[in-house]
């Protein structure tokens, strides 16, 4: 399980892409052989970010990985373990960022949840110049702080 966090954890949100590349990283006595997969493993097992979700961000990933035919029994274990473990962001409203309209929660739990950044595997679909919050890739290394970038 995730190791509690630190006040000066780094906090990011994951995007469905990343997660659903990942899968293969919550099967035990798996190796790891995916940067996606190594994201998630490594916070599991070690807690290096505070993971950030909300009740849109949840929904979404249940509905994809059920869509890509993921057993129920594994969507639960991994709804479960992000309900206990990752911190859950009040978005009181979601507006438009991105090019595709499926993200812009995404985009509105790192502005809400003050995110240091956004893991994807579709960075096209998150504009940097209108989020604070870094958009990388999970082979890149995390930020240490938020970028500061928006347009308004």
């Amino acid at each position: 399980m995730p190791q509690k966090q630190q006040p000066q954890a780094r906090r990011g949100v994951i995007d469905t892409s990343v997660l659903v590349a990942g899968v293969s990283g919550f099967k035990p006595d798996v190796q790891v052989a995916n940067p996606s997969a190594q994201l998630i493993r490594t916070w599991i097992e070690e807690g290096h970010f505070t993971w950030l979700i909300s009740a849109d961000i949840i929904a979404e990933y249940k509905a994809v990985l059920a869509r890509l035919r993921v057993r129920p029994q594994m969507i639960g274990r991994i709804i479960n373990l992000l309900r206990e473990e990752a911190e859950e962001i009040d978005v009181p409203n979601v507006q438009e960022v991105s090019p595709d309209p499926g993200d812009d929660p995404v985009c509105a739990c790192a502005e809400h949840g003050r995110a240091d950044f956004i893991a994807t595997l579709n960075r096209k679909d998150f504009p940097q110049r209108r989020l604070r919050a870094k958009v990388i890739t999970p082979e890149q290394p995390l930020p240490t702080r938020r970028s500061g970038r928006r347009s308004q």
